[in-house]
């Protein structure tokens, strides 16, 4: 059965970081690109980062470009999202996905997030 866990959320204030984590487990782990997702209420989920299956790609959206840093550790089944420079609008549920479809790109496997709230 394919888990992913997310952990790491919390409140912080405006500027904070926060490092969010991903424990996959149920699948092959280094098989599957993965990414973060987050959705806020009223808002369409947005995709926040993605990271190939190796590492050694990633891509970000506009709103978090060099704020915010994708990794994963494949010994670890684990992925990470370091938040630096954080701001009240970055407060969302930040979801972990993985194993992305084509051409679609859209993700089989999904968490049940972990809530980021920032304060001014």
């Amino acid at each position: 059965q394919v888990q992913l866990v997310e952990s790491g959320g919390g409140s912080v204030q405006a500027g904070g970081s926060l490092r969010l984590s991903c424990a996959a487990s149920g699948y092959a782990f280094s098989s599957c690109g993965m990414a973060w997702y987050r959705q806020s209420p009223g808002k369409e989920r947005e995709l926040v980062a993605l990271i190939s299956s190796a590492g050694d790609t990633s891509d970000y959206a506009d709103s978090v470009k060099g704020r915010f840093t994708i990794t994963r550790d494949n010994t670890k089944n684990t992925q990470y999202l370091q938040m630096n420079r954080l701001k009240v609008e970055d407060t969302a549920l930040y979801l972990c996905a993985a194993c992305p479809r084509f051409p679609s790109l859209t993700y089989e496997y999904w968490g049940r997030g972990t809530q980021v709230t920032v304060s001014s």
